[in-house]
């Protein structure tokens, strides 16, 4: 199910306001720029892919997304990208790519085993041998979701000029690698607060890389931050580099 966050027009409308570009978009764009077809799974608006169609990229750009309103977005903005609606079960892609990337912390919404099993099975499966799988999951031991809380409210101007209060709510209590999070949005225009629940897993870097692994992926960078740092116990980010095998 595709959380509300996504689905509605007037939120996905938001989320580039929300989500600026920043340097983890800087850190993914390189890749993009090298790679002559890319997959962004997960891609929301777009706002990669129209990044590198803008900075010139004149290869094949692909953006999958489960969320139409996201899509939406996407569209009105870039020409030259192709937009497809659905996940990694939706097509097969047969060694198409060099390049496939999940940002935005993607990853982390692939929650059971299961799940993780059969779409990185898809990502080795649309790459050509050889191909990169470029992805980050938060690390677990930074605890991020301690600071959300709905004391920390961050207030935004939508696209129509209203000011729009967002929040989050973890609820209690945490347990094993798995955190369910409520996102408030309200404004004083609407008639009521519009909720999107969540479900975001916590994987440390020897799960993922056991995962990985076990779908003929071989991790060859390995980074805590976007500016290049080493992966410590004290990193925010586990920002993975995988190459896919023959």
């Amino acid at each position: 199910m595709v959380d509300r966050s996504f689905a509605d027009l007037s939120l996905a409308a938001l989320y580039d306001i929300l989500n600026p570009w920043g340097p983890g978009d800087d850190f993914y764009l390189g890749f993009v720029m090298r790679a002559d077809a890319v997959l962004d799974v997960g891609c929301g608006t777009g706002q990669l892919l129209r990044r590198a169609r803008g900075d010139g990229h004149r290869g094949r750009l692909v953006g999958l997304d489960p969320a139409a309103a996201m899509l939406v977005q996407a569209r009105q903005r870039a020409d030259g990208v192709e937009w497809v609606l659905g996940d990694l079960r939706t097509r097969n892609w047969a060694g198409e790519f060099d390049l496939v990337v999940m940002t935005g912390h993607v990853f982390q919404v692939l929650v059971c085993d299961e799940e993780l099993r059969a779409a990185l099975e898809a990502v080795r499966g649309a790459l050509r041998p050889g191909g990169r799988f470029v992805f980050e999951t938060r690390n677990p031991n930074a605890r991020a979701w301690e600071g959300w809380t709905p004391e920390r409210v961050r207030e935004v101007t939508d696209p129509e000029g209203s000011a729009v209060r967002v929040w989050h709510e973890v609820e209690r209590p945490v347990l094993g690698d798995r955190v369910t999070f409520t996102e408030t949005f309200d404004s004083d225009t609407w008639k009521r607060p519009r909720v999107s629940r969540t479900t975001l897993r916590f994987l440390g870097p020897d799960n993922v890389n056991r995962f990985l692994g076990a779908a003929g992926f071989t991790v060859v960078d390995r980074y805590g931050d976007w500016e290049g740092g080493p992966l410590t116990p004290a990193a925010s980010e586990i920002i993975t580099v995988a190459e896919a095998g023959p």
